[in-house]
């Protein structure tokens, strides 16, 4: 029998020894999961403000996300985050989306902040509702169900006039808001993230579907810090492998999140894949995703040995960061073809005095003729 001092020896011992653990494995983690449990625990034990506030008005959707602690550099895609599925309402009708808005917001004051603590805002639809709702069960699975993103530099967007997302008022969508942090290393800061949805209800726009293109690179699986031989090829180091990897139809590894030395370079990928052509479609708008020190990102018609068109990136000129990604918007549009091969390009450069990461990808809307069909 064990006495109930040794008993109580045990206990002490065991929770001592499994809080050391704890706080190595911790120390272990990368920013990015760090913040993840940080915030996970701050919203689970209620020292941060853990709830959505949502809104609804004639054609405006509003949602004050909890709180977030910035109480470091949070990188691309590192900072605290929070997700929330959403309907526009209760109604089993037909609305259009027309545009997305997003900005920082400090907890104490109320007050908007600088757009250097937005990263992202991802919006992604459940496609086989969403799908099914128009009667095109055929689309789903087909892709990523990602409807677009707005991110630092890109915090609004309108499409042009006359063209919208269709959606149904009781579809769901989920939302997800993420911080960021370049520049300011003490900082101990509370804020959160107003995300506003504009739509319509009305009969007379164009449908618009959503395609996802972006850059993938080749790199050296069995040696992924090796710097790639002929500085001139289009390989890269990738940040990492358990993330934003894939592998093309010959068994290439390939990685759309990579680092990018000192100075200029251009990246090039082909997005034939991601655009899915089965027909000529006419493209009217296109919203980048890039880090900082992209200069700028387009589409190249290699067919037709043409710039389909390039949006220029403005970056912090003192800081880190990026002040303007510019959009791709037309409502005459312009044609893009199934027998016709397309790459999609970026430009970098580099003036920190280190690697950067790096990805670059578009949120591509095409005309939707078929959905349109189904509407009338």
């Amino acid at each position: 029998m064990f006495k109930k001092s040794n008993i109580y020896k045990y206990i002490l011992f065991t929770i001592l020894l499994s809080t050391f653990t704890g706080a190595i494995t911790y120390q272990m983690l990368s920013n990015r999961h760090k913040a993840i449990i940080k915030t996970h625990f701050y919203h689970k034990t209620g020292i941060l403000a853990n709830k959505w506030n949502l809104n609804e008005d004639k054609n405006t959707f509003t949602m004050l996300s909890p709180t977030f602690l910035i109480d470091g550099i949070y990188k691309s895609m590192e900072g605290p985050k929070a997700s929330r599925y959403i309907q526009l309402n209760q109604k089993n009708e037909l609305y259009w989306i027309t545009g997305f808005k997003v900005k920082a917001i400090d907890e104490i004051s109320n007050k908007e902040i600088s757009n250097d603590f937005i990263c992202h805002m991802n919006v992604d639809i459940n496609d086989y509702t969403y799908y099914s709702n128009f009667n095109l069960k055929n689309r789903i699975g087909k892709q990523y169900p990602r409807l677009t993103s707005l991110s630092h530099g890109l915090e609004q967007f309108s499409f042009p006039k006359g063209y919208g997302i269709p959606i149904k008022g009781n579809d769901v969508l989920n939302i997800t808001t993420q911080t960021l942090n370049h520049n300011i290393i003490e900082i101990n800061k509370k804020i959160k993230h107003e995300v506003k949805i504009e739509f319509e209800k009305t009969k007379t726009l164009k449908p618009l579907t959503s395609r996802t293109a972006f850059i993938q690179l080749p790199f050296n699986e069995f040696n992924i810090n090796k710097q790639p031989l002929d500085p001139g090829t289009n390989e890269c180091t990738p940040v990492e492998t358990k993330n934003h990897t894939y592998t093309n139809a010959l068994g290439q590894k390939l990685s759309g999140h990579w680092k990018i030395p000192l100075g200029t370079k251009t990246y090039k990928s082909n997005i034939n894949e991601h655009l899915m052509l089965d027909k000529p479609m006419l493209l009217h708008f296109a919203a980048p995703h890039v880090h900082p020190y992209a200069t700028s990102i387009g589409i190249y018609d290699k067919t037709a040995k043409k710039l389909l068109f390039s949006c220029k990136i403005i970056n912090h000129i003192k800081n880190i960061g990026l002040t303007k990604i510019n959009t791709f918007s037309s409502k005459n549009g312009i044609w893009l073809y199934p027998n016709h091969n397309y790459e999609m390009q970026i430009e970098v450069n580099n003036t920190s005095n280190e690697e950067q990461d790096m990805m670059g990808s578009m949120f591509l809307f095409f005309y939707d003729t078929e959905l349109d069909k189904k509407i009338q």
